[in-house]
């Protein structure tokens, strides 16, 4: 059985990712929650020198460039890296999904960005804006090619190519995805909280190679899990923008993005550097009876 963490409410405004608990949990699938109150409750009791913030601390200079972030910032995400892992090892949770804005930056002074990049980064996949089921998503990929997952906005068109499109997060995104990364703020929401209430974004390219994408979603009417899986490939073309940024190329993406709209799945999609979509839908199909489009398949 798996167990997700939930910490924080849904941002009002993603609609898109609200969820069945009662789904997932006919499916051996449990949810567990923790309120941001308490985690902040839990780091105001965090010392600075406890070894564990310290060592905390310490794993996040060593996974990323922080030049240019102040110390203080830097103590926060360590203190919150440290209450998320002590409440997932009580709770023997394995994957979360966090409300990463933008309660956080207005009553903390972060973005959870960082620690949740160095999470799926072990494999251990972390999603944006309370995406329980987006995080699912990733750890399906994740399992079937042991290389860690990305959640990904479907964001807009590259060019002209019928077959491309921009993939984009602020971001989270781990650091097996990137060509060169850094610590930097959150260029969205440091317009309404200020910049020095978002440091902790790990941004860059996204480096090109073969890709897998899978989205799995709870349909509450028809009270069936369902899903779809395709590949593609992450590519080299020019794009001059901020956050954690690829632009993909997938055969058919005019087909597949009518039928993202017209079955009414979220807007993230969960990405891996491998070629396992097959064995994600026979994963859904077979095992577990869950309704599943592969996108590409002639077979």
């Amino acid at each position: 059985n798996l167990r997700i963490g939930s910490l924080g409410a849904r941002p009002t405004a993603f609609n898109t990712v609200r969820y069945s608990e009662k789904l997932l949990e006919n499916n051996g699938i449990s949810v567990e929650t923790l309120d941001l109150s308490e985690v902040f409750g839990r780091i105001a009791k965090s010392k600075d020198d406890n070894p564990g913030v310290q060592g905390k601390l310490a794993e996040i200079k060593k996974y990323v460039t922080t030049q240019s972030v102040p110390d203080a910032a830097l103590m926060k995400m360590a203190k919150l890296g440290y209450v998320v892992d002590e409440w997932m090892k009580q709770t023997d949770v394995q994957i979360t999904a966090v409300q990463c804005w933008t309660s956080m930056e207005e009553y903390f002074g972060v973005v959870p960005c960082t620690i949740m990049s160095m999470m799926s980064n072990k494999l251990l996949p972390a999603a944006c804006e309370v995406d329980v089921v987006g995080t699912l998503s990733m750890h399906a990929l994740a399992l079937a090619s042991e290389t860690p997952s990305a959640l990904l906005d479907w964001n807009n068109n590259y060019g002209d190519d019928p077959n491309k499109a921009v993939c984009f997060h602020c971001s989270n995104l781990p650091k097996h995805f990137f060509q060169d990364v850094r610590m930097d703020f959150q260029e969205i929401i440091a317009g309404t909280v200020g910049k020095e209430n978002t440091f902790g974004t790990v941004v860059g390219r996204v480096k090109p190679g073969a890709m897998s994408f899978a989205r799995f979603s709870t349909d509450d009417t028809a009270g069936v899990m369902r899903g779809y899986v395709g590949q593609g490939e992450f590519t080299s073309d020019s794009l001059n923008t901020f956050g954690g940024v690829g632009v993909v190329q997938i055969p058919h993406l005019q087909k597949l993005l009518h039928y993202i709209c017209e079955n009414g799945f979220e807007h993230h999609v969960a990405a891996n550097f491998s070629t396992t979509a097959g064995a994600v839908h026979e994963a859904g199909v077979r095992y577990l009876g869950w309704q599943m489009y592969w996108h590409g398949n002639q077979a």
